[in-house]
């Protein structure tokens, strides 16, 4: 099978690119490198099945050629992280949205498998307990741009339906909740690679708010597990599954639980809301938990490894990381031209 990655030397692209080949598929990866990292897809050079196209899902002449030449679409590609989201609001909206069109459009053009990645972001301020995938979007308000993300990848997941149930595309939606591991980067405010980061150096963890806040966090190779089961599963196919854990923690509590297991000194600080992002535009839930039936009854998933060593899996590979490059911010144009390396 030849399988087309967008965003696929980001952190989780570059899990399934590696996974992908392993299992003997061709892969190409469509990154444009402005949230993505080349050194995370090292070892993927070192198979003669794959392949490496520096573009943007923007390109639409571009896409529509790759995706002509493949059998499966995994699309990954998509704003990344609080801060780029507070930053770049326009930005953030046009390549999830657009984005996303584009793909959606070449894969409907040529009748190709399409797996669209969404997140739990789009359960928006809704703290029920255990949130099935028809559970309700409730989203503060338009003038607080954090909530620009959750909204386009809300409508993500409205064309990805529509355009199955017009064109009859083969298409599948995943609902990511914090997904963890080697390679995230914490220059984005993902938690727990920032935890272990200034664990690591005995800095200050900072924690936002009072901590009492709680999420669960599934291992990047139990979430390849799920991915895998999906684009195999016919029974998938038009339906929007959450990949994620029931275990809640504190995110005081896993603060605690980085710097036992790091073995730090580092002093946990708790940092207001209006400190840690003194523009505005941003609101925090309390909780958030996915119901994970669906996934389940589909392909007998659910995540196996403990938090615990989620933490010691990724603090190895995070002592030796070198520094990332500085993050390039995708421009308003569209570029014209992609560069092929493989």
């Amino acid at each position: 099978m030849r399988v087309l990655i967008t965003g696929g030397a980001g952190f989780i692209g570059s899990h399934l690119t590696e996974r992908m080949l392993m299992e003997g598929h061709q892969v190409t990866v469509l990154d444009d490198l402005s949230t993505g990292w080349i050194e995370n897809l090292r070892r993927a050079f070192d198979y003669p099945g794959f392949e490496f196209v520096e573009g943007s899902v923007l390109d639409a002449a571009g896409v529509r050629l790759l995706v002509a030449q493949h059998d499966t679409v995994v699309h990954l590609a998509a704003a990344v992280g609080v801060r780029y989201v507070l930053d770049h609001p326009l930005a953030t909206i046009r390549t999830n949205v657009e984005g996303t069109q584009i793909v959606l459009d070449a894969c409907g053009r040529f009748g190709k498998k399409v797996l669209v990645a969404s997140t739990s972001e789009v359960y928006g301020k809704n703290s029920s307990d255990a949130l099935c995938e028809t559970a309700d979007s409730v989203f503060g308000a338009s003038s607080l741009s954090r909530w620009s993300y959750a909204t386009s990848k809300k409508l993500d997941e409205f064309m990805a339906l529509a355009y199955a149930d017009t064109h009859g595309l083969p298409a599948i939606v995943t609902r990511f909740f914090n997904i963890v591991g080697p390679r995230q980067a914490s220059r984005y405010g993902m938690v727990l690679p920032n935890f272990i980061r200034a664990a690591l150096k005995d800095e200050p963890i900072r924690v936002f708010g009072d901590g009492c806040q709680t999420r669960n966090f599934t291992y990047v190779s139990d979430c390849m597990d799920a991915i895998v089961g999906l684009l195999r599963s016919p029974q998938a196919e038009g339906e929007i599954v959450n990949i994620g854990s029931s275990q809640e923690i504190s995110i005081l509590d896993l603060a605690e639980r980085v710097r036992s297991i790091v073995g730090s000194s580092s002093e946990i600080v708790k940092v207001p809301y209006d400190q840690a992002y003194p523009e505005g535009g941003f609101e925090d839930m309390r909780r958030r938990v996915p119901c994970i039936c669906k996934i389940s009854r589909l392909i007998g998933w659910s995540p196996t490894t403990s938090l615990n060593d989620m933490i010691a899996r990724t603090i190895g590979p995070a002592r030796h990381q070198p520094p990332l490059p500085p993050v390039l911010f995708p421009h308003e144009s569209v570029p014209s031209v992609t560069l092929s390396y493989g």
